[in-house]
């Protein structure tokens, strides 16, 4: 079943997007591509642009993973269970997001906008973390 590996790659890139994210809002870098969604030089920037050329990469290859996991756990919604419901939120949540880091972008990090990206990429993970226990059948503890 291709949706084990699979959810399994998006979790890890997802949190390394998160990780390198954390970084460039920590650093400053936020603005230094001030277009989007291509830096000032095309598809591979000079190398001031280098952290968030990165960071958009890396968040356009979690976006194509998140929505192929979304894809994967549909065509095995019969073993996977709830992760097709947690995979799809999640795919809605990555739009959502790939939205809000454009519009970030074009309003110059005002910090309303820069706080509900960080929260909805909380939601995010955990929407992915969800789909890969579902995926692999381990079952959450009720208390």
């Amino acid at each position: 079943m291709i949706a084990k590996p699979l959810s399994l790659i998006t979790l890890v890139v997802l949190y390394s997007l998160m990780v390198i994210g954390g970084y460039v809002s920590a650093a400053g870098l936020g603005l230094v591509c001030p277009d989007w969604p291509l830096c000032p030089g095309g598809l591979i920037p000079s190398e001031e642009y280098f952290v968030e050329w990165i960071h958009r990469v890396i968040a356009m290859i979690a976006g194509i993973l998140i929505i192929a996991t979304m894809v994967a756990c549909w065509r095995s919604r019969d073993e996977v269970g709830r992760a097709v419901i947690t995979s799809t939120a999640a795919s809605a949540f990555v739009i959502t997001q790939i939205g809000l880091g454009a519009l970030v972008i074009d309003l110059r990090l005002q910090a309303v906008l820069v706080t509900i990206h960080f929260g909805i990429g909380i939601v995010l993970l955990v929407s992915v973390l969800l789909t890969v226990l579902f995926v692999f059948g381990l079952r959450i503890v009720r208390a």
